[in-house]
């Protein structure tokens, strides 16, 4: 049975949402603030989160900072905030999806279902890629190791900065990332420079592995958002 977390401060709207997922079979449990959710993350395991973001104590934006790092499971966010700034900044957090109140009962337990259902199935091609030392995504090929690309059976040469570029969000599939935050990864926590070098190295990266660099199959732009590879 899968175990659901729900942090949300309206009772009646938890309950809500908890009904309707028992009879859907899942396990479900109730948090009504952000003291109480962080305490229950760390303590148990679950295999997706819903979050309010005006939670009383911990907001639900500090929460998904705090477990950024720590916690690898769906989020779903499910707030009466409706500004496009607010759910940026979610997706921007981790965040895996977001959701306007008033709601749909049923909408939301297909969302939490299909979330469930892509984590395990890109986690078990993670977990295969990890034990090969190759990630395959459909025609393009990353072997770790030796550090070569290839798309569709012809290898394609990267510098440095792009397969390391490449190879950090290939192993995050289908997470948004900030030009920000990849900067931070792939040039370091004390790299000085300007962000938009994300954006000049991800150019290059499909001129080289795109068919169509200005429609591209690999490296997806989420306007206002930042950059992910879509599996």
């Amino acid at each position: 049975m899968k175990k659901i977390l729900i942090a949300e401060d309206d009772l009646s709207i938890a309950e809500l949402q908890r009904d309707y997922l028992e009879l859907s079979e899942f396990e479900v449990k109730i948090c009504m603030d952000g003291v109480e959710t962080l305490n229950c993350l760390k303590e148990n395991e679950f295999d997706l989160l819903i979050l309010d973001i005006m939670l009383p104590k911990i907001d639900g934006f500090s929460i998904l900072r705090s477990i950024q790092d720590t916690k690898d499971i769906p989020i779903l966010i499910v707030s009466s905030k409706k500004e496009e700034i607010d759910k940026i900044k979610g997706f921007n957090l981790g965040a895996d999806d977001y959701i306007t109140k008033p709601f749909s009962p049923a909408e939301l337990v297909a969302r939490v279902k299909s979330h469930i259902k892509n984590y395990e199935r890109i986690k078990n091609k993670f977990d295969s890629n990890k034990k090969s030392d190759t990630i395959l995504i459909r025609g393009l090929e990353i072997r770790k190791d030796s550090r070569e690309v290839f798309v569709n059976c012809k290898e394609v040469t990267l510098a440095q900065k792009e397969f390391d570029l490449l190879l950090y969000m290939s192993e995050n599939p289908n997470r948004v990332f900030s030009r920000e935050e990849l900067f931070e990864k792939v040039w370091g926590l004390d790299a000085i420079g300007d962000t938009s070098t994300v954006t000049v190295h991800i150019g290059r990266i499909r001129e080289k592995t795109e068919a169509s660099p200005s429609n591209p199959q690999y490296i997806e732009t989420v306007w206002g958002a930042g950059y992910r590879i879509k599996v």
